[in-house]
């Protein structure tokens, strides 16, 4: 009992803290479009809208790898409370996601369905991008308790492994964005290999364990 009520008392705490914490990003980008349009500075370099638009996706990578390093942290560090984040920090992986399209689409496109359409068809990061956000906007309509219930727990395991292959197209997504300075793919693609590494380790050592039983 007393650990429950330890548990909901903290859940107090963090929650609003890692809800916060997840929201600087988005309100340093703000600050800095605001400072450039209006005090004239150059804080998102001369092109503030490609600026705005490749940051708003980088922090989407950033939060979905976040959300893989929660289930090996919890198990390698002991702490099950963390895993109560989880779903926030991925739903938060999403709404950046979903800013970064909005960025592209508003800002770049000034809302041309047509040319939408004709970048998605014969532009292939734009492909690899949609494909990300119909994926990462299943994870987030399947991450609640009811939809866990209605799928069975087994299915919406099965269903939320996607998000190990919409990281590795986040980050392809990324690559092809870029024209120089290829270091944050490469820290981004050697965090998604750890932890999908960990996970097919810890996915045979729970076979290994299993067979004897």
């Amino acid at each position: 009992m007393a650990a429950k009520l330890s548990q909901k008392a903290s859940r107090r705490i963090f929650k609003p803290l890692v809800f916060l914490i997840a929201l600087l990003p988005l309100a340093w980008l703000l600050y800095a479009l605001y400072s450039d349009t209006v005090l004239g500075t150059r804080l998102l370099t001369n092109d503030p809208v490609q600026k705005l638009d490749r940051e708003l996706g980088d922090w989407a990578l950033i939060l979905i790898i976040v959300t893989l390093a929660v289930r090996p942290a919890r198990e390698i560090l002991g702490i099950n409370e963390i895993i109560a984040y989880r779903r926030m920090i991925g739903l938060f992986a999403f709404f950046y996601v979903l800013l970064h399209l909005s960025s592209y689409t508003v800002l770049n496109l000034q809302f041309n369905l047509d040319e939408f359409l004709v970048d998605v068809a014969k532009r292939p990061f734009i492909t690899i991008g949609v494909i990300n956000f119909v994926g990462l906007a299943a994870l987030a309509a399947t991450s609640t308790r009811g939809m866990i219930r209605r799928l069975g727990g087994r299915n919406w395991r099965r269903l939320h492994m996607a998000i190990y292959g919409i990281s590795v197209l986040g980050l392809i997504h990324f690559i092809m964005m870029i024209r120089a300075d290829f270091s944050r793919p490469f820290i981004y693609g050697g965090c998604i290999a750890v932890l999908l590494g960990y996970r097919l380790w810890a996915a045979q050592r729970k076979n290994a364990k299993a067979k004897p039983a």
